[in-house]
């Protein structure tokens, strides 16, 4: 037992892939908690798909894949900020119809090119055994950044999320909380692209932040919940790829699925079997008056 969890920390290629991992699971955690109490998991997949054209262009032109799905992704999340302040539109519409587009562009741009390489794949389903040590200080820092903004305005961003013209009446600003938030999960959508790849990333987003909703109600407690998850998640999954030569993002998920299914049945209160055990007792019988 104490060769498998020890084994795979005297390789440096693991060392390193346990340093990002560990990273992008905390921040997923931390930013996860508002994509899921504001209902956005759909901009989440829109953002990493839209992140798609910015990567195939940058792999036509030779340059910098991570770059490249930056600006597009980024460039997308403005759009569907700036589009859907225009309250005829739902959100979940203007972000399907951005979703679509960039998505479409996407293939149409891989469609220029004679062959997929390993790099363009690497985008696609995650390559997270091969970071470099540049690639861990760059995710640390990034990391570091998206967090702090975060707690920074933690108050504002759930004032937003809770009632948004209760903030606007308040005075707060709310069209540019929005376009922070956006910002904010389309950088670490693209942070973790590394990790799990654009078709799993997602999940990384998401199932901590679900995970820790199932358990409290109080924001707090679901962040560092969400976070813990995140980071056990990412460095199970990194174990069970080691151990059964698997893929790694793949492996990632399927650990924090697990964890999440777990936590769907055994929460204490708002669990499968709590609410069985709930509506299984008897209903409490009435007392009877005492004779006067």
């Amino acid at each position: 037992m104490i060769d498998f969890l020890l084994g795979p920390w005297e390789l440096p290629f693991m060392q390193r892939a346990f340093a990002v991992a560990a990273v992008v699971g905390l921040v997923c955690g931390v930013v996860g908690v508002f994509v899921v109490l504001r209902g956005m998991a759909f901009i989440g997949d829109a953002v990493a798909h839209s992140a798609f054209p910015g990567v195939a262009l940058a792999y036509a032109l030779e340059g910098n894949l991570l770059l490249g799905g930056a600006a597009a992704g980024i460039t997308t999340a403005v759009l569907i900020a700036f589009v859907s302040q225009n309250r005829r539109l739902r959100e979940d519409t203007v972000i399907g119809v951005f979703f679509a587009f960039a998505f479409g562009l996407g293939i149409v741009l891989v469609s220029t090119r004679d062959s997929w390489t390993t790099d363009l794949s690497s985008f696609l389903f995650g390559q997270v055994l091969a970071v470099g040590p540049e690639d861990v200080w760059t995710v640390a820092g990034l990391g570091a950044v998206l967090v702090t903004v975060v707690l920074l305005l933690r108050k504002e961003l759930v004032a937003v999320t809770l009632d948004r013209e209760t903030a606007r009446a308040a005075g707060l600003p709310v069209f540019r909380l929005d376009l922070l938030l956006y910002i904010v999960v389309t950088t670490t959508i693209v942070m973790s692209l590394e990790a799990v790849g654009n078709v799993l990333v997602l999940a990384l987003l998401i199932t901590p932040a679900a995970t820790a909703r199932m358990l409290t109600d109080r924001l707090g407690v679901m962040t560092v919940l969400a976070s813990g998850t995140g980071c056990a998640g990412t460095l199970g999954g990194l174990y069970v790829s080691y151990a059964y030569d698997l893929a790694a993002g793949g492996s990632i998920v399927v650990v924090l699925t697990g964890l999440f299914a777990l936590t769907w049945c055994l929460a204490p209160r708002h669990g499968l079997l709590a609410r069985a055990r709930r509506r299984a007792a008897p209903a409490a019988l009435p007392v009877p008056e005492a004779a006067g």
